[in-house]
């Protein structure tokens, strides 16, 4: 059961609504698949509201746009103060690029223009993606995930971050 044409412009609170009543109609025993929605923290809310499964291009597009997400926030890797950080880009990743490249270099590959960092990053932003996934399911297996969820969106909104992160 799929739900689609929902991301493409309108309010969140407009998308949240039509998912509430959308799935009232589709079977809980059956997977929910919601189409083309990719923010975390929209994924979280349409979790909470039912929905099993997401496909989006925002790990992969905002990663080659120097865009990664963390579990601080969104960083900017092309800002300056990069330059110099030899820190890992999340502490709390495991990730293939967090494990073996800091930010200065990921910075340095993409003021460059080279190819590398548009994988690194889009390695880690799908690394991300799995875990956020992967934590929610343990969380609801739990029996916390509103609470979870509402201090991981105050951490990864994409709105809230991109601006204090430049």
């Amino acid at each position: 059961y799929a739900i689609g044409g929902l991301a493409v412009g309108e309010p969140v609170e407009i998308m949240y609504d039509l998912v509430d009543f959308t799935t009232g109609f589709m079977p809980e025993n059956k997977p929910r698949y919601l189409m083309g929605v990719g923010r975390p923290e929209n994924l979280l809310e349409a979790i909470e509201r039912g929905i099993d499964m997401f496909d989006c291009v925002m790990p992969t597009r905002n990663g080659r746009n120097a865009y990664l997400f963390t579990s601080k926030g969104v960083l900017s890797m092309k800002n300056a103060k990069y330059k110099d950080d030899f820190s890992v880009m999340d502490e709390d990743c495991g990730c293939y690029t967090c494990r073996n490249y800091s930010k200065a270099y990921l910075r340095h590959l993409f003021v460059a223009g080279e190819i590398l960092a548009l994988e690194l990053a889009s390695i880690h932003n799908l690394f991300f993606y799995i875990k956020l996934m992967q934590t929610s399911r343990e969380k609801i297996i739990e029996g916390n995930f509103s609470d979870w969820k509402k201090e991981m969106i105050n951490k990864v909104s994409l709105t809230n971050k991109i601006t204090t992160e430049e």
